[in-house]
């Protein structure tokens, strides 16, 4: 590859629904008020950067229902994962999950997916985008990351490496389709217990745990607020207190929020439990109407499944495409 100089790279001609730089996520700054955004499908992400060769933390694109159209102003190597948005190339279809080379004047076309929510856009060298407080995750709520702290708009330019080889010379690559996610419309919510459970009684428990949940209207990368059997806790509030991700609160309505990447940093709601990073990333292509279902497991069996899930990954392989 080689470097570009002139600040090129892809040119957006339309933005799309919402569509956000993210890099893994700005950490280290809860004591200034400031939430770590990153991706909201991290799985998704960081697939993209691997087929592109990157580093997983490497500047990319999150595209939120689709829309995004951009016109490559150099020729670069580009991969797009998450769900399954029709993707074209100068009006050909092309599919997902693999990388490939674009050249200087192609225009690139994300539709709109018809289940899922989220993809990822990853360019070979990551995009050049100047981090903020360590970091180019966008947060809009806090007009911090990207390039103007919030969405991408029409003439922005994300700039990224040009490629100086031929597409025969490069190396391209592809996820074998029996590895990647599938994206559903339901799915299960591994959650472990808080020690607030404490002010939850067993039978709210139970309701809990064996109760269908639907996504409300209201949903984002802020959490995720459902629709079900209502629990209640023997305290309407507590103390405001650090807030983790996959947080599950129990507001005075009995409905709960899973609480997700741009979450605030601190809240007073007591909090059942916490949902597993791996089914966060589920949640997150989730969209109103969908089903979830909370199961409890220990610390112990999260933290296995955390180490399964990242051996699967690393010891996954990519095929030539």
């Amino acid at each position: 590859m080689t470097i570009n100089k002139k600040g090129l790279g892809l040119n957006v001609t339309n933005g799309g629904v919402l569509s956000l730089i993210q890099d893994a996520g700005r950490y280290g700054a809860f004591n200034l008020g400031l939430t770590n955004g990153g991706p909201a499908d991290s799985l998704a992400f960081y697939w993209a950067n691997r087929l592109c060769g990157n580093e997983l933390n490497s500047t990319a694109i999150e595209i939120n229902l689709g829309g995004l159209q951009l016109t490559a102003q150099v020729d670069c190597v580009i991969a797009i994962t998450g769900a399954p948005m029709p993707l074209t190339v100068n009006g050909q279809a092309k599919a997902l999950w693999r990388s490939f080379l674009v050249k200087a004047g192609d225009t690139i076309h994300l539709g709109f997916t018809p289940f899922g929510v989220r993809c990822y856009l990853a360019v070979a060298g990551g995009f050049d985008i100047k981090p903020i407080f360590g970091s180019t995750a966008t947060v809009c709520r806090e007009s911090i990351g990207g390039i103007t702290g919030g969405k991408l708009v029409a003439d922005d330019v994300l700039p990224c490496q040009a490629v100086s080889k031929s597409a025969n010379e490069l190396k391209q690559l592809m996820l074998p389709e029996h590895e990647q996610p599938k994206y559903s419309k339901e799915v299960l919510l591994r959650t472990v217990l808080s020690y607030q459970h404490q002010h939850f009684s067993q039978i709210d428990k139970r309701l809990f745990f064996s109760s269908e949940y639907q996504v409300s209207k209201h949903w984002d990368r802020m959490g995720y607020r459902l629709q079900g059997r209502e629990i209640k806790a023997d305290v309407t509030g507590i103390l405001s207190e650090g807030i983790c991700y996959g947080a599950v609160q129990i507001p005075a309505d009995g409905q709960p929020i899973v609480l997700l990447n741009d979450r605030q940093t601190i809240g007073g709601y007591p909090k059942i439990g916490a949902v597993i990073s791996q089914d966060c990333a589920k949640l997150s292509q989730l969209r109103q109407g969908d089903k979830v279902h909370f199961e409890p497991i220990s610390m112990s069996q999260a933290d296995n499944l955390f180490h399964l899930n990242l051996s699967r990954f690393n010891q996954t392989q990519l095929i030539p495409s």
